[in-house]
């Protein structure tokens, strides 16, 4: 599951490929990962989706094919749920935060800690 997230995943293949019958294998994996194999796949998509979108070199919606959605909307409402913004709010954040530190480091680091750390030299 985690080599092939983006493949249409049928879970009776794969339950046969591990030699248990669909409801053993499912009932298995839930014990050994605290979830089902569906909210599995549904965490290293969204987990993906969420590294991709970072990098800032794709488009929400190339994204969402890329790991294994088909439909937009759903891949949105998903991804809102999981990380509390949709996916191109999250673009626009990690856009913006990629742009302030290509400014500097000031940009980044709150006035109190930057001006602690200067009282502190002055201290010593």
């Amino acid at each position: 599951m985690d080599q092939h997230f983006a493949e249409e995943l049928d879970i009776a293949q794969v339950a046969n490929q591990a030699c248990f019958s669909k409801f053993d294998f499912i009932r298995q994996f839930k014990k050994t990962y605290h979830r089902t194999p569906y909210q599995y796949l549904k965490f290293i998509r969204l987990h993906r989706a969420a590294i991709l979108l970072r990098s800032g070199q794709y488009s929400v919606q190339e994204v969402c094919f890329q790991v294994g959605y088909t439909s937009l909307s759903s891949f949105s409402g998903l991804f809102k749920s999981a990380y509390d913004q949709s996916p191109n709010k999250y673009l626009q954040a990690h856009k913006a935060r990629a742009r302030q530190q290509a400014i500097g480091p000031s940009c980044v680091i709150p006035a109190c800690f930057a001006t602690l750390q200067s009282c502190i030299k002055q201290q010593f």
